[in-house]
């Protein structure tokens, strides 16, 4: 029986295995050589929303198509032929083959001297140990690529991002496991006429220097064609500085920039009917969000009972993202997903977005293959029909979002029945970040508000354990479907500690 892995498990796993560095790179195939610069990829990205969309050729073959998991991950570029592995730049980009679930054929160009050159298909560049003899003909192109550099080991290359399917990519810092996944954009994602998903169909790779790797790629959908170029740094944070022009073949008024996507199953907030062993399972548990009026906001998230999308409206947003928050292995107890060493996404634009939405949409799910948390910025205005819009941003791949000084982060939210019947108990713990001076209780307040039901009790005490202060109170819901709750914890001069936002579902 065939396992049902997600594309997320398996970059992640396929993507853990180090290689030894300094094997020389063979001569790839090359063809179609074309000046290059990003002005081109513009005007690729120009003339293809001039025309109809159509899916990229050639198509990917049954035979691929129906491989299984543990096949398809037995077939991998031989190291000695990957890009700039025999450079000293330190870095080596191992390309991607299609089959499995990765079936829509990607180009690879490489930039030589300004000139793209095409990196042409070999069978006999990659290992085919569990699908010898199969028949899958020389007319294919990539999946995407996998880059590497000396993360972790001056001895090794460590994968430290990856680009394939659709148009999702993910990165890891120092010391990280894959996890969380980017895209490049999101159509009509949670809505009930479905959700469109454009795709990378080419990628160009300049030669890497000065610690960081520039990658441009087009971008294409039925609605949309974009210009993308990826600069990327790893490193104790690895840091992506992402530019992206738009050409819009028909007007889309739910589009997501920046597009983030995780896995939240349950954690101990709220565990469901799932018979699971471990106490938490996720790739993130909150999302972060330091909004126009300079508010610091801490949503932790959840696995609904039924579909939920949120919208924290916004004008000019300072960032947003996914944040992995909790860091004990004993609340996970799982040596192969490692889920306290995934990585949390962080977005910073760049310019002024104006106003919009930070957008998070929880999808109910059974099983932790599954995506099922996305976040994104809606802008308010809807790309017109034929219009071209341009907008940048950084995305970095750390521990946690940025954290101004003196201002407390939300460490834990506990929920329970409360001993009044037919309430619940709320307790949130806030300790300094970076495990910084312990904090009393003497000069805060906290204020509890929500949208519907009755908040009682509410009770502010010091909680040596954290370093911090605990907040808890009693909510009754009266009967209601759900509820949005906000804690704000103040000082004398203002805000104490980030906003605490949460929806209760029954």
């Amino acid at each position: 029986m065939t396992p049902v892995v997600s594309r997320r498990a398996f970059l992640g796993t396929a993507g853990a295995m180090p290689i030894v560095f300094g094997l020389r790179a063979g001569q790839p195939a090359m063809a179609d050589e074309t000046p290059f610069g990003r002005p081109d990829v513009i005007a690729a990205a120009a003339a293809l929303a001039s025309a109809p969309y159509a899916p990229p050729e050639p198509r990917v073959p049954e035979a691929l198509q129906d491989l299984t998991y543990q096949a398809y991950q037995s077939l991998r570029a031989r190291p000695e032929t990957w890009l700039f592995a025999g450079s000293d730049s330190g870095f080596a980009v191992e390309p991607l083959h299609t089959g499995f679930i990765y079936r829509d054929p990607v180009q690879i160009f490489h930039i030589e001297n300004g000139q793209a050159v095409k990196l042409g298909y070999d069978r006999d560049a990659f290992e085919f140990p569990a699908v010898e003899g199969l028949e899958i003909g020389t007319d294919l192109e990539f999946a995407g690529f996998r880059a590497r550099t000396t993360l972790n080991d001056p001895a090794l290359l460590d994968p430290f991002v990856v680009f394939a399917g659709a148009s999702y990519f993910q990165a890891v810092a120092r010391g990280q496991e894959f996890g969380i996944s980017a895209r490049g954009l999101a159509i009509r994602t949670g809505e009930p006429g479905g959700e469109e998903f454009p795709i990378f169909r080419t990628f160009w790779i300049e030669p890497p220097a000065d610690g960081r790797m520039v990658v441009h790629a087009l971008l294409d959908s039925p609605s949309v064609t974009g210009a993308y170029r990826f600069t990327i740094r790893p490193g104790d944070e690895t840091l992506i500085d992402i530019e992206a022009t738009l050409f819009a073949r028909a007007e889309i008024d739910r589009i997501g920039l920046a597009p983030l996507t995780s896995m939240f199953l349950h954690d101990v907030l709220g565990r469901r009917d799932l018979d699971d062993a471990r106490l938490s399972v996720h790739d993130s548990d909150g999302l972060a969000i330091w909004n126009g009026k300079d508010e610091r906001i801490w949503r932790p998230l959840s696995n609904p009972r039924l579909l939920q999308i949120s919208a924290f409206k916004d004008i000019g947003p300072r960032g947003f993202g996914l944040i992995q928050r909790e860091k004990r292995f004993s609340v996970f107890e799982d040596l192969e997903a490692r889920y306290e060493r995934r990585p949390s996404y962080w977005i910073e634009p760049i310019g002024d977005w104006g106003p919009g939405s930070v957008v998070l949409v929880e999808i109910p799910s059974s099983q932790d293959i599954h995506d099922n948390i996305v976040a994104f910025w809606r802008p308010e205005a809807p790309l017109a029909e034929g219009s071209q819009t341009t907008f940048t941003y950084r995305l970095t791949a750390g521990w946690d979002a940025p954290n101004p000084a003196g201002l407390l982060r939300v460490t834990r939210t506990l929920t329970g029945a409360s001993p009044r019947e037919g309430w619940r108990r709320f307790t949130i713990d806030y300790s300094e970040p970076g495990g910084g001076p312990s904090r009393s209780v003497v000069g805060l307040e906290a204020k509890v508000q929500t949208s519907d039901g009755i908040i009682d009790g509410v009770v502010l005490r010091d909680n040596p354990l954290v370093g911090g202060v605990r907040v808890a109170f009693d909510m009754n819901p009266d009967g209601l479907d759900s509820a949005d709750i906000r804690v704000d914890l103040l000082g004398a001069d203002g805000p104490a500690a980030e906003v605490w936002v949460y929806r209760w579902s029954s």
